[in-house]
C-alpha cells in the first residue's frame, strides 16, 4: 500500500467510524409484517430514551400498522408537483436536519419522484447513514438485484424497483420477518393485507402458495448468507488467507449481460470476495465509451452507491501508463465505465489481426 493508498484508507475508516448503524428487515412478500415489526421497535426505543423519528413509513391502509405510528414522533414528508398532482416524498433534509438518533425508513426500494435528488430511496438511505444517523428500513425479497432472474421465473414478472446487493452488504444488521404460507394467505382472507375487492386476484398471482414458499425458500437463505458474511468478517483472518475473485465477461447484447453479472454477484456474495466485470467491445462500437443504449439495462447492478467511477478511472489509466512500454499496435484499449467496492467494470477493445496478404 503506498502512501496515497494509507492515506486514503486511513479517511475511509474515519468516515466508517461516523457512520449511522444501518439494521434491513427483509420479508419473502407484502404482508408478512415488516413496517409492523419496524414501528414495534421504534415504540421499545422510545419508551428507553432513544431519539427515533419515522422517517417515511407506508400503511397500505392496514389498520393494526396504522395504530402503530400513533405516539410516534413523525418527519413530515415533502411535498411537490409531479404531472400535475400534489405528491408527498421523504424529506431527506429534514431528517438530516433534526438529525435523530435512529430513523424510520420503509419501502426501501422505492423509486423517487422525478426531480428528487437521488432517484432511488436507498441513495436517500445512504446520504442519512452517511450524516451519522442510523437507519431501519425494509425490503421483500423480490427486490434484490441478484435474485431478480429467480424471482421472475417463480412469480412471472419482472420487478422493476430494485435494490443492489452491495446495499444489503452495508447492512450491519439483516433480519428475517417470516410467516408459514398458511398463515399469509389467512391474513390476506381476513382483509389485513389487500382491501377485500384485490384479495381474490392476489391469490389468483403473486400469493399462490407455491410462489409464497419459494419467496419464502429465497428469503431465508438471503439472511443466511448475510448472517453468514457478518461472521466472517468480524473474525479475525489468517494473514495467509487468499479470497477468491470472479471475472463476469460480457458483451454488449440485451439479455445474457445481466443474467452473468447477477450470477457471477451471487458467487462472490457466497465467497466474501470481489468479482470484475469485462466488457469486450466489438468494431461496430464507439471507439472511446460504451454506448449508452447498450448500458441502460446494467445501470442498477454497476451502478455505485459509494465510490465515483471517475477515480477509478483515472486509477486504471495510471496503471495503463506505467505499461507504456508496450508497442502502440498492440495495446488493448482500457477503460472504466462504472466501478463500486465489489465491482469492478472494464471495456477492452479488442481488434482481430489482419493478415497482411
Amino acid at each position: 500500500m503506498d502512501q496515497k493508498q494509507s492515506v486514503q484508507h486511513f479517511l475511509d475508516l474515519i468516515k466508517r467510524s461516523h457512520r449511522g448503524k444501518f439494521k434491513i428487515y427483509i420479508g419473502m412478500i407484502a404482508g408478512v409484517g415488516k413496517s409492523y415489526r419496524m414501528l414495534q421497535e421504534a415504540h421499545q426505543l422510545l419508551e428507553v430514551g432513544v431519539d427515533v423519528k419515522i422517517g417515511y413509513i407506508e400503511t397500505h391502509g392496514r389498520p393494526e400498522t396504522e395504530a402503530l405510528v400513533a405516539g410516534l414522533p413523525v418527519i413530515p414528508r415533502r411535498k411537490l408537483f409531479y404531472k400535475g398532482k400534489e405528491l408527498e416524498e421523504m424529506d431527506v433534509a429534514a431528517i438530516i436536519n433534526a438529525h435523530p438518533e435512529i430513523v424510520i425508513v420503509d419501502e426501501l426500494a422505492h423509486t423517487n419522484i422525478e426531480g428528487s435528488e437521488h432517484g432511488k430511496r436507498w441513495q436517500d438511505v445512504l446520504q442519512i447513514l452517511d450524516a451519522g444517523i442510523s437507519v431501519i428500513s425494509a425490503v421483500n425479497i423480490q427486490h434484490i438485484e441478484s435474485l431478480n432472474e429467480e424471482v421472475q421465473e417463480i412469480a412471472r414478472i419482472e420487478v422493476r424497483e430494485r435494490v443492489p446487493d452491495n446495499v444489503l452488504a452495508l447492512a450491519d444488521e439483516v433480519v428475517n420477518i417470516d410467516l408459514t404460507a398458511e398463515e399469509l394467505i389467512t391474513r390476506l382472507k381476513a382483509g389485513k393485507i389487500y382491501k377485500p375487492e384485490k384479495v381474490q386476484t392476489a391469490l389468483d398471482n403473486f400469493f399462490r402458495q407455491e410462489n409464497i414458499l419459494q419467496l419464502r425458500e429465497l428469503a431465508l437463505k438471503e439472511v443466511a448468507l448475510r448472517v453468514e458474511k457478518k461472521v466472517e468478517n468480524e473474525v479475525t483472518e489468517s494473514p495467509g488467507l487468499r479470497h477468491e475473485k470472479f471475472l463476469a465477461v460480457i458483451d454488449s447484447s440485451e439479455k445474457s449481460p445481466r443474467r452473468v453479472i447477477r450470477k457471477t454477484a451471487r458467487l462472490a456474495t457466497r465467497f466474501n470476495a470481489h468479482f470484475a466485470v469485462l466488457y469486450v467491445q466489438t468494431d461496430r462500437e464507439s471507439s472511446d465509451r460504451i454506448p449508452l443504449a447498450n448500458q441502460r439495462y446494467l445501470s442498477t447492478t454497476s451502478s455505485s452507491p459509494r465510490n465515483s467511477a471517475a477515480k477509478y478511472c483515472r486509477y486504471i489509466r495510471t496503471i495503463r501508463s506505467k505499461r507504456s512500454s508496450t508497442p502502440a499496435s498492440n495495446k488493448k484499449s482500457v477503460r472504466c465505465a462504472s466501478a463500486n467496492r465489489n465491482l469492478r467494470y472494464f471495456r477492452y477493445s479488442i481488434r482481430p489481426s489482419r493478415s497482411n496478404g
